[in-house]
Order: C-alpha cells, then sequence, then structure tokens
C-alpha cells in the first residue's frame, strides 16, 4: 500500500506525466487530518462562488424566517439541498458605495466582495484593495494540500485596461487577492484545470500532457497498473468508492473532449462589444460552468486543494442568454426596472445562476466522505455578489447564501438576519472554522458573526 501514499499519507495513482489524487478512503481513516483543528476527523472546504449584477429583488428573497421559510422563486432549483442552506440577510459592503468615488459600482462589486476594502479608483498600474479572505485563509492551511487554493471563472481574463468609469480591469475580472495589489488570475478553460489536477507537476509534464492528447488516450489508460495493485488491497466500499472515482474523470475528461471539438463563438463582455471566446472554452455558458464546478468537486474529493474560487461571470456583465429566450444584455436589463418585461427576464436569468450552483451542492450531497457524511456536510460554500439591487447599484443586504455545515459548525436549514453589519464579520467567523483563529480583523469587520 505504501507506494500509493505520499508523506502526508494521501494516496494517488502515478503514471508517465500522471498524477491522479485518490478521495478520502476507509485504509486512511485514521490519518486524515482536519484542517480546523489539525486532529483526526475531516479537512473542511470553503468555496466562494461570485455571481453577477445582484439579485431580482422581489423574487430572490425567501418568505418567513428561521427554519419555517419557504423557497423563494428563484431559489427553487435548492429544493433537493434545502436542509444544507443558509440564507443570510442584512450584510453589506459599505466599501463599495461610492463615496467619494463616484461611478464604477460594478468594479468595486468585485474587488470588495472578498476583501471587504475599498479599491482605489485608477485604471493604471497602481491598482489596490486588500487580501481577499479566501487568500488569507490559503496562508494558514493551504501548505496541506497539493494546490493552497484554486481560482476559476466562467468569464473572461483582463488583468489591465480600463473597465468601469475609470477602474482598472483587474478590479472587475477578478474576486481573489493574493495581496492588496497582486489578484490571482483565475483560470478559464476546463482543460488546463484538468491537466493542473491531474497531470504530473515535474518538468515532462506538459510534453507527456501533449503527446497524450495527440494519441487521444486517456488519462486513466496511464495509471491502469498501479488501479489493479490498488484494487487489490481495498475493502468493498473503498473499491466501490474508488470505480465510482474514475469514473467520473472519464465521463469529465470525455465532456471536455466534446467541448473542445466545437467552434469557438462570441461572448458578450461588460462594453456590449463582442469578444472571441478563447480555445478550449465552450460556446455553451451552462455546460461551462457546469463543468467547472465539477472539477472543483473532484478537487474538493481528492483534498487537492480546500480553498477555491469561482466567478460566474463579472459585475456588469452584460452577457445574453439565448438559450433561454434573452436576446437583451443581462446588465441591460437590470436598468430597465420599470418594465414587467425586464424584470422577468432579470429574474429568469438569476434562476439559471441557481440552477447551475444546485447542481453543484447536489454533487457534494453525493460524495460520501471517510467519515461517512458528504462533501456538503463537510464544507462552507458561500454564494453571493457584491451588489444587491443592479438598477439602484446598492451594496446593502446583499444577496448571499451559505452552504454546507461546516463539518457540524454551522446551523444550516434555515434564514437568518445579520440586521445591518459588515459581510467581512461572516468571513472573519468562516477563516475561524478553517483553523485561523488568531485572525482579530478581517477587512472592515467589526466583531465576529456568531450566528452561523
Amino acid at each position: 500500500m505504501n507506494r500509493f501514499m505520499d508523506q502526508q499519507r494521501r494516496m494517488f495513482l502515478k503514471g508517465v506525466g500522471v498524477s491522479i489524487a485518490l478521495p478520502a478512503l476507509e485504509v486512511l481513516r485514521p490519518a486524515t487530518a482536519s484542517a480546523a483543528d489539525g486532529q483526526p476527523g475531516n479537512p473542511i472546504r470553503s468555496a466562494f462562488i461570485y455571481v453577477p449584477n445582484g439579485a431580482q429583488q422581489d423574487a430572490w428573497f425567501p418568505s418567513g424566517g428561521g427554519k419555517a421559510f419557504e423557497l423563494s422563486s428563484t431559489m427553487k432549483p435548492l429544493e433537493s439541498v434545502r436542509d444544507h442552506i443558509q440564507v443570510v440577510t442584512g450584510l453589506d459592503h459599505q466599501h463599495a458605495e461610492a463615496g467619494p468615488d463616484g461611478a464604477g459600482d460594478h468594479a468595486r462589486a468585485n474587488a470588495t466582495f472578498l476583501t471587504g476594502m475599498r479599491a482605489r479608483k485608477t485604471s493604471s498600474s497602481n491598482i489596490r484593495v486588500g487580501q481577499s479572505i479566501d487568500q488569507l485563509i490559503a496562508e494558514h492551511v493551504g501548505h496541506q494540500t497539493k494546490f493552497s487554493s484554486l481560482e476559476l471563472t466562467c468569464d473572461a481574463i483582463r488583468k489591465s485596461g480600463r473597465c468601469d468609469s475609470g477602474y482598472s480591469c483587474a478590479y472587475q475580472y477578478n474576486v481573489s487577492w493574493r495581496t492588496p495589489v497582486t489578484p490571482m488570475t483565475p483560470e478559464p478553460n476546463p482543460r488546463n484545470v484538468f491537466e493542473r489536477l491531474f497531470g504530473d507537476q515535474d518538468p515532462q509534464g506538459d510534453r507527456q500532457q501533449q503527446i497524450r492528447r495527440e494519441e487521444q488516450r486517456s488519462i486513466l489508460d496511464f495509471v491502469l497498473e498501479d488501479a489493479k495493485l490498488l484494487r487489490k488491497s481495498l475493502g468493498n466500499a473503498d473499491h466501490r468508492k474508488v470505480d465510482e472515482y474514475m469514473s467520473g474523470i472519464r465521463d469529465i475528461e470525455k465532456r471536455i473532449e466534446r467541448m473542445e471539438n466545437f467552434p469557438t463563438g462570441k461572448l458578450m463582455d461588460f462594453d456590449a462589444t463582442d469578444r472571441a471566446v478563447p480555445d478550449g472554452v465552450p460556446r455553451d455558458y451552462a455546460e461551462h460552468i457546469d463543468v467547472m464546478f465539477e472539477l472543483l468537486a473532484l478537487a474538493f474529493q481528492t483534498d487537492t486543494t480546500r480553498i477555491a474560487t469561482l466567478m460566474m461571470a463579472h459585475d456588469g456583465s452584460n452577457r445574453s442568454f439565448p438559450e433561454l429566450g434573452i436576446q437583451e444584455g443581462h446588465h441591460n436589463l437590470t436598468h430597465r426596472q420599470e418594465e414587467e418585461y425586464a424584470r422577468e427576464r432579470v429574474a429568469r436569468i438569476d434562476v439559471f445562476y441557481m440552477t447551475r450552483f444546485a447542481k453543484f451542492l447536489e454533487r457534494l450531497q453525493e460524495m460520501q466522505d471517510v467519515d461517512g457524511g458528504t462533501l456538503l456536510d463537510n464544507s462552507m460554500i458561500v454564494y453571493g455578489s457584491g451588489i444587491a439591487d443592479a438598477n439602484r447599484h446598492t451594496h446593502d443586504n446583499l444577496p448571499l447564501i451559505l452552504a454546507g455545515r461546516g463539518g457540524g459548525s454551522l446551523q444550516s436549514g434555515r434564514v437568518v438576519d445579520a440586521g445591518s453589519q459588515p459581510m467581512s464579520n461572516l468571513f472573519l467567523s468562516i477563516a475561524d472554522r478553517m483553523g485561523v483563529k488568531a485572525l482579530e480583523r478581517f477587512g472592515d469587520s467589526t466583531e465576529r458573526f456568531t450566528n452561523i
């Protein structure tokens, strides 16, 4: 069995240019470390999911409070995981407000979302905002996994230039910041994410990946010998888990191959200009989001990382949704709130994003963790936006869902009202549960938000 383990007793299957981390197995249960307290148990995972342009206010909020609530029309896709979510109201981002800086609410929404800090208004290279909560957590617990964090996007990448009312595009196309002046550039290409997760990181790895793809061979072909030896050492439960996992890898590999065979198309950017979709990025937006969520789930399942961000689109996104019968741009529709036609379409777009999120949560709920619970039980997934009412550009009472049970530390299945306090207070409490216990403040926090 030792040939399959590294020094932290993670289990891998290895081949030429391939290193496939396996999910937590019963055989490894005594040595599985908890991210929260360093004691035997289960690692806690955190992901931060950004959805653009706030939410259609009259369709977002559930009715009722506490555990006696009814899902709103926007949240109906979450019905199957209702008991695993908290809808948190009353969280604000004051530093996303205009203040002395004037216009630029969409850029500030992205920049402030995970930092709780005000972005310096500049379109030059002297950008500055603050370290994001995911990167702060990664500094403390990221050393325990292959990747300290994972940054994903289903949008374009823009590292410079002028975007929203004099703000650098770096603010609007990033939510993760390693330092106050250094954004973590997210990856939009599913193939690149797949190879990063499962490719061997040695100097010959890139060449081996190229050969494998040219020969149209599955990544699993390169670990068959190790897989056969491993199966002889496993009990029935672990054997079944490994088989399901390997099938999942092959399924997503085939999905990526299919997407790469489609011609590239166009996407609508914030300024309503057409931009070519990069090679390897699927034209079908729902498919793009779904495959990125699946890759994220696999990364959590294998403990390849415990911290991730996924930006479904930047705030101010003017993407149209022809698959929903919506030809108008999302951003433009949010500013036509006097029209029932526009309100109905914005609400449908919100449901589109919520459906993608719900599928991700259902996937985590399907994945068994080593304690017999699920990955969703041992996760904290934040879903929200840095803008509330996109028509009025408000940043108080932001739309936010906290999913998962945080290893039993969260009170799920309810609506909780925070009153009116910085979202940074919530992030401070999430950091506690991820093992960052010495943190006194984060962003514009005033105290810990303990009622979660």
